[in-house]
């Protein structure tokens, strides 16, 4: 089984990388064959991707959840996501930048692995194991939020500029990629609340001291926070778009800095495996 999910992880690969070139090809060309192929590579290296992940986990009896499997679950998170995505926007260009950060994901993982770093004890609990894959998809998304704010403020900036360079020319309107943050967000925020709920219970139950001033706790809260003032402005249009860009970028940089400190700052029950 464990053979099984490393030779599924390399077809995983393999096939990401191909759909990388194909993604390029596309951004370029603007020829729909590259972008159905791209699709059908990244769709059969994310089944293999899923294979692995739940093959992995089979032959472990459990979950590890250190530094090399916490990339691997991020990056099938972010194709995942970049499907969902697609699907509801009609827009294939995301691909171009989405699937290869998988594919420097799971090549981290594998740079991290062969590094002798120690290794997470196994996780058996099903409140971790679901809370954790909660807050993997909800932190795809609000990547994928932050780097389309980062888009939108520079493409704007471009257009008020009346200067446009050819990468951006090729790019989605204004709209669609506000639309592209305001989704993402929609979509990672429930499963961020979820996620968190799940972590509120499970130290309720093993009651450690002071866990609701554990800095990982208060950084999800003000993630939480943010990424709700984010969706309510949004939805009412009480705030430009540009507002809101800055708005996400913020969530997503409490974001990165909540896995920082969760991995390096021993003090605390929440410790990451690194």
């Amino acid at each position: 089984m464990a053979q099984g999910a490393v030779i599924l992880f390399w077809f995983t690969i393999v096939a990401y990388v191909a759909a990388t070139v194909l993604y390029a090809y596309f951004f370029l060309s603007k020829r729909a064959a590259f972008s159905w192929y791209a699709t059908f590579l990244t769709g059969a290296g994310f089944l293999c991707h899923t294979a692995s992940i739940g093959m992995r986990s089979t032959a472990q009896h459990g979950t590890r959840l250190d530094g090399p499997n916490t990339l691997i679950l991020f990056a099938w998170a972010l194709v995942m996501l970049y499907f969902v995505m697609e699907h509801l926007i009609k827009v294939k260009v995301y691909g171009t930048l989405l699937v290869p950060v998988s594919v420097v994901l799971m090549t981290l993982s594998q740079l991290i692995a062969g590094s002798g770093a120690a290794t997470s004890p196994l996780i058996e609990n099903w409140k971790i194991g679901i809370h954790v894959a909660l807050i993997a998809f909800a932190n795809a998304g609000f990547l994928i939020a932050a780097v389309a704010a980062m888009t939108y403020l520079v493409q704007e900036g471009q257009l008020k500029r009346h200067k446009t360079n050819v990468v951006f020319k090729r790019l989605p309107s204004l709209s669609k990629i506000d639309a592209l943050a305001r989704r993402a967000v929609a979509f990672g925020y429930p499963a961020y609340t979820g996620g968190l709920l799940l972590g509120v219970l499970r130290a309720i139950e093993t009651d450690p001291p002071g866990w609701w001033a554990d800095p990982r706790v208060v950084l999800a809260g003000i993630a939480w926070a943010i990424f709700g003032a984010f969706l309510a402005l949004q939805y009412t249009q009480r705030a430009s778009s540009r507002t809101t860009a800055w708005i996400a970028i913020a969530g997503t940089i409490v974001v990165l800095s909540l896995a920082v400190v969760a991995r390096t700052v021993p003090a605390g029950f929440h410790i990451f495996g690194v």
